[in-house]
């Protein structure tokens, strides 16, 4: 019977992968060091930020996103500048996190290169995709189709050189923050220097493109990509955010008993010495709830953004960039299907758009809030702090900060044009004329975006 002998053999396989438990993803950070390298402080802080955040979705959401980076470029802000130039954070995950690390190297001037030398390539050329072959489901039942040597080398070789994030932080500006999954708590992980410190590692030498695989790491399709915890090499306290109000159960209680679950977790040599993380479209696809779990650990008025910018900003504006996908299929027409993989598909879609959704739509309340916070830290300085704050700038008012938040997406485009975007496939591999269907399709939906417009102009007039 060759069928039984097939489905044997696959069995051995699988228990012999069982019995392995070797892993696909072997750590790459390093624990932390005395002196690490950090990010400059930034030799004037700016009055206006634009921030941004750009959504999963394969090459889709990097081509749209670029597009709206490159339609900032077109849209006039205060002294002769551009928005692009007043680009101070972005928040990414998954595909759109191709975009926001390439821009965080190379800054706005390395753009131009970003079409031809990552959109227009390959991203699939090594990657296992049929389950027909047994050594694929081996892979499958191991933790991933596809571990380090496909993703991450394309990502390293081709698209980040062998860049670290001490490259990155070169820049004064953009701060980048690219977004994983932690599955087991059930949380975001973002790639910045707080996060690395709660696991006692150094972000600076970590290379860019494990932080952008483990954002892409949908799962079973990618194995997840792993964090050694260093707790013998703390040197950072525990953030003090989390302690706050003791048992007392505010709106904010569940969210910070799982953050210190977590952050226990991770300096406890006890429970274990690794992380695993896989796609940040997982816990939010739009990479907002790591500035809400920021917030609460962070425990001040004005973080994540520094005091220096919270003390002197006037404006920002933050643009949610959202290349998400319409309605799974056309299922309505007959009585039988979906099939069990359509459904099975739709399921996990279905998931992280709902997640998408109550995520910006608590965003632009908690911004709010924020904006708020600022305004009562800034009144209450000290008076020689104003003083000083008016030296160097004699327009200087405490309540002079405004927030305001945007969407752009698919949906601001002509009915026929998002349908069209929306049947695009979330891959890592796409045609030129798709990828300039997507470019341009950024381009004119944040420059017709109303938000945006009334900001650039209120930026040119100085209000």
């Amino acid at each position: 019977m060759p069928g039984m002998r097939a489905l044997l053999l696959t069995l051995c396989c699988l228990m012999l992968v069982a019995c392995a438990g070797a892993p696909l993803n072997p750590p790459r950070n390093k624990p932390a060091v005395a002196e690490p390298v950090t990010r400059p402080p930034a030799t004037a802080a700016s009055e206006n930020m634009v921030a941004l955040s750009f959504s999963g979705g394969g090459l889709r959401a990097a081509a749209f996103a670029y597009g709206v980076l490159q339609g900032l470029r077109e849209l006039p802000s205060a002294g002769g500048h551009s928005l692009l130039d007043d680009v101070g954070f972005v928040t990414s995950v998954s595909g759109g996190s191709l975009t926001a690390a390439y821009f965080g190297l190379q800054g706005p001037e390395g753009l131009k290169e970003f079409r031809d030398k990552v959109l227009m390539r390959d991203g699939e050329a090594g990657l296992r995709f049929s389950l027909l072959n047994p050594s694929n489901l081996v892979r499958l039942f191991a933790g991933g189709l596809n571990d380090g040597s496909n993703l991450k080398d394309w990502l390293d070789r081709d698209v980040f050189q062998g860049a670290t994030f001490a490259d990155m932080f070169r820049r004064q500006r953009p701060v980048i923050w690219i977004n994983a999954s932690n599955t087991q708590y059930r949380l975001a992980f973002p790639f910045h220097e707080r996060a690395f410190d709660a696991i006692c590692s150094d972000l600076a030498s970590y290379p860019i493109s494990e932080a952008v695989a483990a954002s892409m790491a949908v799962p079973l399709f990618f194995a997840p990509i792993v964090l050694e915890k260093f707790p013998d090499a703390c040197r950072q306290p525990l953030p003090s955010g989390m302690y706050r109000h003791g048992g007392e159960r505010d709106d904010q209680y569940r969210l910070r008993l799982a953050l210190l679950r977590a952050l226990r977790d991770f300096r406890d040599p006890k429970v274990g010495r690794y992380l695993k993380l896989v796609d940040g479209g997982v816990t939010d696809n739009l990479g907002l709830v790591s500035i809400l779990q920021s917030r609460v650990l962070l425990n001040t008025p004005y973080g994540p953004i520094s005091e220096q910018d919270a003390a002197t900003m006037r404006r920002m504006i933050f643009i949610v960039v959202d290349a998400g996908q319409g309605p799974s299929g056309d299922w309505g027409r007959e009585l039988a299907g979906p099939s069990g993989v359509d459904i099975a598909t739709a399921a996990v879609d279905t998931a992280i758009e709902s997640t998408m959704r109550m995520s910006y739509a608590y965003f632009v309340p908690m911004v709010r809030a924020w904006e708020r916070d600022i305004v009562t830290w800034r009144c209450s300085l000290p008076d020689e702090r104003k003083a000083a704050l008016r030296e160097r700038n004699p327009d200087w008012r405490c309540e002079d900060v405004k927030f305001v938040v945007t969407q752009v997406s698919f949906a601001d485009l002509p009915e026929a044009e998002e349908a069209a975007l929306n049947a695009i496939p979330t891959r890592l591999k796409l045609p030129a004329e798709q990828i300039d269907q997507l470019i341009s399709a950024g381009q004119r939906a944040v420059a017709a975006d109303g938000v945006v417009k009334r900001f650039s102009t209120a930026m040119q007039r100085g209000e």
